[in-house]
């Protein structure tokens, strides 16, 4: 049973490995930008360093070269790995916007990295750095102390941070981001305690779930920090199901009243959606306000007494009552296209007969960009289904 756990946690190594460094190329152009996201980026990447070095594939081969190459590979792992501890501190430092825990974070792990060098140069001639099931570790009990404490300072720190505003932060996707960053760093913390028990009591019990634990570690830590890119992903594509689902309402209100568009609309749907006129991240926007300018300037063509029978035919065609109101709306905007369409003169005074549903009035009047979304795709659907075509006032 222990060997099979260990064995599972030395497969999950490379796939662990290869997500930290897909979240970190994937992040690396907005956290480089933002100091805020830089600590935490920092920490992922030289974890994966670390990780990469830690390899059983990577330790195999240092090991069947000479010990001078082994022992080069197991202290740039390890120093790796504290400038990662260092990082996290770090990262906590600046969430909780403490100065003076940032300077910290930098001495501390300055410290840390010469005591190691010290401590490696001071022992005896020896390979890699390990931690064996029977003996003395290597290089010495006071290197793997050393080197123990400083994960565990920083992961103990970290976790409790992470869990303190995940808990308070009303973003949905900070929160998700801050408790699977802790949860990877508790799992870390419990990789070097476990570390801390073997050095100090020869406790090995727990040493066979130890590859489990790193390695989930890495995954959750990659979850992490991709969490901004899955959240602008979801976002990204619901805007384009928007702006698709739009597009045939858009289009034959903007046909007819041009001027709205702030680009000039592109040949098809799909090539909307490919190659828009505005930029991507506006792209929703410029539907619902061009689509509701269209909408407010057809009113003009309503001819009086139009709404109150449209409200009456879909009323008798069994559309559920929720989206009786959409529908309602579609059938008047036909009838006003084709009255812009036939030249008819605009309504003029009291006689506009065209009132606003309350979803589409304007942002002071109520009603955000998102309930428009929603109630002007009701619309759309309605304006192309057959009880709006059946329509003849």
């Amino acid at each position: 049973m222990a060997a099979d756990l260990t064995d599972f946690g030395n497969w999950l190594a490379v796939p662990s490995v290869v997500c930290l460094w897909i979240a970190v190329l994937l992040r690396a152009p907005g956290a480089l930008r933002s100091p805020q996201q830089r600590g935490l980026w920092l920490a992922v990447a030289t974890a994966a360093a670390a990780m990469t070095l830690n390899l059983p594939d990577v330790v195999a081969y240092a090991m069947r070269r000479d010990p001078g190459y082994a022992h080069t590979i197991g202290l740039v792992r390890n120093l790796i790995g504290v400038l990662s501890a260092g990082a996290v501190l770090y990262f906590v430092a600046a969430a909780t916007r403490g100065r003076r825990l940032q300077l910290a974070a930098w001495v501390g792990t300055l410290g840390w990295l010469t005591a190691l060098v010290a401590l490696d140069a001071a022992a005896p001639a020896h390979g890699t750095h390990t931690m064996p099931p029977v003996g003395e570790p290597v290089p010495s009990l006071a290197y793997w102390l050393v080197l123990i404490s400083a994960h565990l300072a920083a992961n103990t720190i970290c976790v409790f941070v992470c869990w303190r505003y995940g808990s308070r932060t009303e973003s949905r996707g900070l929160a998700l981001g801050l408790r699977l960053f802790g949860l990877g760093t508790a799992l870390a913390g419990l990789f070097w305690f476990a570390y801390l028990l073997k050095a100090l009591f020869d406790s090995t019990w727990a040493m066979p779930a130890l590859p489990l634990m790193m390695n989930l570690h890495g995954l959750l830590r990659a979850a992490a920090i991709l969490v901004p890119t899955l959240f602008t992903l979801r976002r990204s594509a619901a805007d384009v199901a928007t702006a698709w689902r739009l597009w045939p309402l858009w289009r034959d209100l903007v046909q007819v009243v041009p001027h709205v568009a702030l680009g000039k609309p592109r040949a098809g749907r799909l090539l909307e959606l490919l190659w828009p006129p505005v930029p991507r991240d506006m792209l929703v926007y410029r539907k619902v306000i061009e689509t509701r300018d269209a909408i407010l300037i057809l009113g003009e063509y309503v001819a009086p007494g139009v709404p109150e029978r449209a409200r009456s035919h879909v009323a008798g065609t069994g559309i559920p009552e929720q989206r009786r109101t959409a529908a309602a709306l579609a059938c008047v905007l036909k009838e006003a296209r084709q009255a812009k369409l036939a030249g008819l003169p605009q309504q003029a005074g009291e006689t506009v007969g065209l009132e606003l549903p309350a979803a589409i009035q304007p942002p002071a009047e109520g009603g955000d960009l998102a309930d428009e979304a929603r109630f002007l795709v009701d619309v759309a659907e309605a304006y192309g289904s057959p009880e709006t075509t059946a329509f003849t006032p």
